[in-house]
């Protein structure tokens, strides 16, 4: 999470990502306990942390793969003898059956069948084994796991089988459209203004803010006027003022007038293939140049909030903009009359640090959340009554809770796990998803509710509200983030980018999802 500057360094060694190894296996032509002793034996040769237990345990779990392979490759040769012979017997009649497209069919609908589960449980086992080696247990057959194995390094490049096991994500539902980069550290928090005119705004580690152009790229303005990381941005519901949170222990309220360039065309930024590649060895996104440097500079905010003894680590407008709530480090939130800058309540109770604090769009209510795995739900909607609430479904850092326009909180955890909740019966969540990986700040869109779940592993899922996992945003050696995604942010009525995240490689993203599309695959 951010801290203030003073700090920065060490927290951010602390949340990046590790360097992933590769993992190869060498086919022999020799019996399978040969095989599988070869296999060991080659692990022992190399320099190697893990206990020999959890070595042998993963030889054991290749060694299934690979039989299942050679299994399919047996079936695979079946059929073509068959093909052949189909073909022979309607020669006279002038037909023929193209021998390599059905076999590869049939090899796809097998291999998808009996290798997915198996190969899926494999990665959830061996993340388990390198993390918490305590912990480790072997495979159990049946049991459903995510994993997508590359066919292409195993085998030494056979198509057929790497035809078998690419991703089913389709872009032309999820494409994307425009990458801004400027910042000189990590990103934060992202986040598009409800007025006209449309524009992205981001905050960063590097103690700016920028709003950006949607259409062109381009940065628009440059708030620097906090004295420490900037961790959170928000846009007044009416005008053009901002609102954003820093570990110099304030939040600052600060006016922009912005004015549009005119459009660019955008590039092509399809690929070709659906092959994911490990970024762990690329370095961030590089700049030419401060690209933010010709853009107007406000330096001075119109107000600022200074009631807090610790890192400010978000903050948001309530219902209408007259009000403004900040969460803190100091384990405190606090509301504040935004005219007067003075502070109205101290919300207390709290635990341990606050990590994300929300308002609801058309109702006086607020959501924190917390490093003591809750969330609270606090209700100004009676001006004499103060009501607060304490959820305790998660069991690790709440990294965010959201409200959705109706009646449901979303909240996500470094548990791994982001549950749906029901305001009017909040005693256990009515969805949940399971993920692979740490969710950060998540957004959930206005009109079909699709939550989009950032994660430390670089990825960025769609959910509904039902837990359905409805897609993963394309992430290649050409596009995509390429170290931890922090926070994700709708803006489902612009025409270019319906859907924004940001990282800690310093970039934002804009990205165009077709939701009729994807709503209709699901």
């Amino acid at each position: 999470m951010p801290t203030e500057s003073g700090s920065w360094a060490s927290a951010r060694q602390t949340k990046q990502k590790r360097k992933s190894h590769s993992l190869s296996i060498k086919r022999t032509n020799s019996s399978e306990q040969d095989r599988s002793g070869l296999q060991r034996d080659m692990l022992e040769g190399q320099d190697s942390k893990l206990p020999s237990s959890v070595r042998n345990t993963l030889m054991d779990l290749f060694g299934q793969i690979e039989r299942e392979f050679e299994n399919l490759y047996i079936e695979n040769l079946e059929l073509r003898r068959e093909i052949d012979t189909l073909n022979e017997r309607l020669a006279v009649e002038g037909q023929s059956i193209d021998g390599a497209e059905l076999s590869k069919g049939q090899m796809k609908t097998k291999a998808s069948h009996s290798t997915s589960q198996l190969s899926q449980k494999l990665k959830t086992t061996y993340k388990a084994s390198t993390s918490k080696c305590s912990n480790f247990s072997p495979i159990k057959a049946g049991r459903p796991f995510h994993f997508r194995v590359r066919s292409w390094e195993i085998w030494g490049g056979d198509s057929w089988i790497v035809s078998s096991f690419k991703t089913t994500t389709s872009r032309a539902i999820c494409q994307l459209v425009k990458e801004y980069v400027g910042h000189r550290d990590g990103l934060w928090d992202v986040s598009v203004t409800r007025t006209q005119p449309v524009v992205m705004g981001t905050a960063s580690a590097d103690h700016t803010a920028l709003l950006w152009s949607i259409e062109t790229g381009k940065c628009l303005i440059k708030y620097v006027g906090h004295a420490g990381s900037v961790n959170s941005i928000k846009f007044h519901p009416t005008e053009q003022i901002a609102l954003t949170a820093s570990g110099d222990q304030t939040a600052h309220i600060w006016r922009y007038t912005v004015q549009l360039p005119a459009p660019q065309p955008t590039a092509d930024t399809s690929i070709s293939g659906e092959e994911e590649v490990d970024f762990s060895d690329k370095d961030e996104a590089e700049v030419d140049g401060d690209v933010s440097s010709d853009c107007p500079t406000v330096r001075i905010p119109i107000s600022s909030l200074k009631s807090h003894q610790g890192v400010v680590i978000a903050a948001d407008w309530l219902v209408g903009g007259k009000q403004a709530v900040t969460a803190s480090w100091d384990r405190t939130a606090n509301l504040y009359d935004v005219e007067t800058s003075e502070l109205v309540h101290s919300l207390t109770g709290h635990d341990q640090e606050l990590t994300h604090c929300c308002t609801h769009p058309t109702q006086r209510l607020v959501v924190t959340s917390s490093r003591d795995t809750t969330f609270r739900l606090w209700d100004f909607r009676d001006p004499s009554i103060h009501s607060v609430n304490v959820f305790q479904g998660h069991t690790d850092t709440v990294t965010s809770a959201v409200f959705t326009v109706g009646d449901n909180v979303v909240s996500g955890s470094d548990d791994r796990t982001v549950k749906v909740w029901d305001l009017k019966n909040m005693r256990s969540p009515i969805a949940t998803i399971r993920t692979d990986s740490a969710v950060n700040r998540i957004s959930v869109s206005v009109g079909q509710k699709i939550i989009a779940l950032p994660h430390d592993n670089r990825q960025v899922r769609l959910f509904d509200m039902s837990g359905v996992r409805l897609a993963r945003l394309p992430r290649s050696n050409r596009q995509g983030h390429r170290r931890m995604v922090c926070c994700s942010a709708w803006s489902e009525d612009h025409p270019t980018c319906n859907l924004f995240t940001c990282g800690f490689d310093r970039q934002a993203i804009g990205w165009n999802i077709n939701i009729p599309a994807l709503l209709q695959e699901k």
